[in-house]
Order: C-alpha cells, then structure tokens, then sequence
C-alpha cells in the first residue's frame, strides 16, 4: 500500500483511491483488438476456389449461400450437411414464397454434376432465384 507525505510534518497517510487510467488503458486496446480481429473471424472459412467470369455482379440481399468443396462436400450458409439431408435443410430457409435467393458456390474443379445435383435439389423447392457464384478477374 503507497503512503504519501503530507507538509508540515502530518503522518503519512495510505492512499485510498483506485487508479482508473490503466483499467480504462487495458480496456481500450482489448477494445481496439476485438474490432480489428472481427471481420477475419466473422468471414465463411470453407474455402472454395470459385471460377472466374468477365460478367460478375454483386449478389443479392440475405442469399442461402450453398458451398460445394473439391472432395463434394456441402455446407449450408457455412454449416456442412450431406447432400441426403439438404432438400430439408433448405425448405425451412426459403421462406414462404421460395423468394428468397439461393447462390451456389462450386469449386472450379468439381465436376458438373456435383453442381447439377444441387440446382436439381432447388428447383424442387420451385426456387425462384437460383444463382452461381463466380471470382471476378482482377
């Protein structure tokens, strides 16, 4: 415990007051740290390595984001399911107009079909947006 001095030869007394501006330090650099690191922990961490295409656009509002991997794994707005599952995985997410976009995001060497099966699985929940999402070329 600090002791001060006081004039006139009084006794020392204890400090009793709290120091607050390292707490309020401490707290602004955690603060400053979470507000960098979150859009890097917030960003999808399936990797796919999407083709390319000159007539790229921007994708609509709130889509159903469907990641197909090199080795045929699914995930769904970044949950993985098995392709057996997805019609019912899906049906719930679309809403009920079935407006509600839908983008597949297929490796650029998964086979076709991989891709197929998948647009087949939405255009029997009669999805009225079905979308492929490409890389535009830098």
């Amino acid at each position: 415990m600090a002791l001060t001095k006081l004039r006139r030869g009084h006794k020392a007394a204890p400090i009793a007051e709290i120091n607050m501006i390292p707490l309020i330090d401490v707290s602004l650099v955690l603060l400053i740290i979470f507000m960098v690191m979150t859009p890097f922990l917030v960003q999808q961490q399936i990797k796919v390595n999407l083709p390319r295409s000159v007539s790229a656009s921007e994708a609509p509002d709130r889509p159903i984001v469907i990641s197909i991997q090199r080795q045929g794994e699914l995930s769904l707005n970044g949950h993985a399911v098995a392709v057996a599952n997805l019609e019912s995985e899906l049906k719930p997410l679309l809403g009920p107009d079935g407006d509600r976009p839908v983008v597949i995001q297929a490796d650029r060497d998964l086979p076709l079909q991989n891709v197929v099966s998948v647009m087949d699985i939405a255009k029997k929940l009669q999805v009225v947006k079905l979308g492929i999402s490409v890389q535009q070329p830098k």
